[in-house]
């Protein structure tokens, strides 16, 4: 692996890692789905250009339209709105973590729908990711009673089951199709969708919008966190084996927990540092033995965050 290789992941992770915070941080600031479909959409329109550029095209053909919008429902609202609406209630770092649950609901989703066997090691894999999830929720089994925190909590394990379903639903209608075009499609479909809603039931304040610093975060937001980035894990995994490249971001939950303790001040406590743990290696487990015709499964379920 070369120079080159190695600096374009390890800025995707440094990238990836530190978006969580980020994405906590303009909570504060911007209306949650005004910001995400805006988030979206920027980025669309940020690969659209990139294909303009490579002289590819853009516009779907008329029977590609139903399968792209049920992806877009899949991705925008199942995952990004759910995501967004659940982590005013969750530190970024545990977000991370309980977000990228998704390679663990993948291995169940393709034993049955995609046929894929459920292997011992996949089955190791699933068991030590849900101890990890008991681990990282145990304070509220203690004391069970429904409160925002562990509300959100499971909206966000919700948003990695839709991401993974997501991952399945391309693998089997889109494998072979311009991932570029099919990722500028999902999310511009499914943004204006939430846009046309967040104009409806949002408030819209202009000052807000009219900060030069809100404009610089929501744009580095949605234009490097998920237009560039896309691209630079696109031209990753064209120079390397698609495995090696995608095990070698599972350190961005990681990043996210060390970000958001040390930079937003979000508490480490011992039983989310075990279930991450324990997740990470469950996600690790699972993957270990997955053959090379799986290798695009893997890396369609990368280019969503």
């Amino acid at each position: 692996m070369n120079i080159r290789v190695v600096s374009a992941i390890s800025l995707l992770c440094l990238v990836w890692g530190s978006l969580w915070g980020l994405v906590k941080h303009s909570l504060q600031v911007f209306p949650p789905f005004l910001f995400t479909s805006l988030r979206l959409i920027l980025a669309a329109v940020t690969l659209m250009l990139l294909q303009l550029i490579l002289k590819k095209t853009i516009l779907p053909k008329p029977s590609e339209w139903k399968p792209l919008v049920i992806l877009s429902a899949m991705v925008c609202l199942g995952f990004y709105a759910t995501q967004i609406f659940a982590m005013q209630f969750v530190d970024s770092g545990l977000s991370a973590v309980l977000v990228f649950t998704m390679p663990i609901f993948i291995g169940v989703l393709a034993h049955y729908v995609l046929h894929e066997r459920l292997n011992r090691q996949k089955i190791l894999g699933l068991i030590l990711g849900t101890l990890g999830l008991i681990a990282i929720l145990w304070p509220q089994l203690l004391h069970l009673s429904w409160n925002l925190s562990l509300a959100g909590e499971l909206l966000l394990i919700g948003s990695g089951f839709f991401w993974a379903l997501s991952t399945i639903y391309i693998k089997r209608n889109f494998a072979n199709y311009d991932k570029v075009k099919l990722t500028i499609w999902q999310l511009l479909i499914g943004g204006i969708a939430i846009l046309i809603g967040a104009l409806i039931f949002e408030p819209v304040d202009l000052t807000v919008w009219k900060n030069p610093l809100n404009q610089s975060l929501l744009l580095y937001i949605a234009v490097v966190g998920t237009g560039f980035a896309f691209a630079l894990w696109n031209w990753i995994v064209s120079q390397i084996d698609t495995f090696i490249a995608s095990i070698s971001i599972m350190c961005i939950p990681v990043l996210s927990l060390c970000f958001g303790a040390f930079i937003w001040h979000e508490p480490l406590t011992m039983n989310i540092l075990i279930g991450a743990a324990l997740i990470c290696s469950g996600i690790v487990m699972s993957s270990l033995k997955l053959k090379a015709k799986n290798s695009d499964l893997t890396y369609c379920s990368k280019h969503l965050d």
